[in-house]
């Protein structure tokens, strides 16, 4: 079965609510602290006589009910003096419309029904209409975005939204605790990345989503599942399911990225002291990630133990 690399990216680039929702569900009471259950995402360390970096997998959006931030997570946080995120989002998600209006509509004026086939045309306003989101409001713009919207809808469907997501959680953490807070890419460099991809391949992704947008909530909960249990052996086989589809989008969104961080890595560590990475949790996970970048560079990462 075809899976969707966009769709799996979404729990691995950080991700702000794009602005749309699904047809309004009714909010569950939240948890009590004592009954929100233990979850144990995985964390690496890279260390030498003076430098320490923790690695942590992230999953971009969450739904508040269990209790991650604890144990070796929380260990590591606290230990560091730094901490790195992919993007840092603005707590007021207006702020992210400029640049969605820059890199998601389509600057030509061409309208996304007119780039899509009868067949998936079709199919997408029989998906848009079942989310309860008129087609006609994604004709300016760009198929990426569209992906991107429609796995967004599906997270929020779960109660997954950024703002309990672990990146947010964590840079709010460390700006509340005086420690100082940097990104690795941005969100305009994200934006802009997706809006790179050829609009054949984007149209490809699309068709793709449209054809599993029942089946996004299953997938989804079964990566936040994996990620939570600390399964990366499971979680990289999810993310890479699409490779074979799709492998120079792959070597885009996933490997090019995991390239850049791990040069970043070797080159922090020349500098001493503590620092608290946090990624996507599919940059840390299965063949050409960080941490396989970092040993062909022969920098040992190890697991954390739960």
């Amino acid at each position: 079965m075809k899976k969707s690399i966009l769709a799996a990216a979404l729990a691995a680039v950080a991700w702000p609510s794009f602005g749309i929702a699904a047809e309004p569900a009714k909010p569950a009471a939240p948890a009590a602290a004592a009954a929100r259950p233990d979850a144990d995402p995985a964390v690496w360390v890279v260390k030498d006589a003076d430098t320490t970096i923790y690695m942590f997998g992230t999953f971009h959006g969450l739904d508040g009910k269990t209790d991650w931030f604890n144990d070796e997570v929380k260990t590591a946080f606290d230990a560091a003096q730094e901490v790195v995120v992919e993007a840092i989002l603005p707590e007021d998600q207006a702020a992210m419309q400029p640049l969605i209006m820059k890199y998601a509509v389509d600057a030509s004026g061409k309208t996304l029904s007119s780039k899509l086939s009868e067949a998936t045309k079709t199919k997408y306003e029989k998906v848009m209409a079942g989310v309860g989101i008129p087609a006609k409001a994604f004709e300016p713009l760009e198929p990426w975005f569209v992906t991107m919207a429609l796995t967004a809808v599906a997270g929020q469907k779960l109660g997954l939204k950024p703002e309990f997501g672990a990146d947010t959680t964590i840079t709010k953490a460390a700006k509340a605790a005086g420690k100082k807070v940097g990104e690795l890419e941005g969100a305009e460099f994200q934006l802009s990345l997706f809006d790179k991809m050829p609009e054949d391949k984007q149209i490809v992704q699309l068709d793709q989503t449209l054809d599993q947008v029942e089946k996004m909530g299953p997938m989804l909960t079964a990566m936040l599942a994996n990620w939570s249990k600390g399964d990366v052996d499971a979680l990289a086989k999810q993310m890479n399911d699409g490779v074979a589809q799709m492998p120079e989008m792959y070597k885009m969104i996933f490997s090019d990225r995991n390239a850049t961080w791990a040069e970043w890595v070797g080159k922090r560590m020349e500098q001493p002291g503590v620092v608290f990475m946090a990624v996507g949790a599919g940059h840390l996970a299965g063949k050409d990630s960080v941490q396989d970048l970092l040993a062909k560079k022969g920098l040992k990462s190890e697991k954390v133990k739960n």
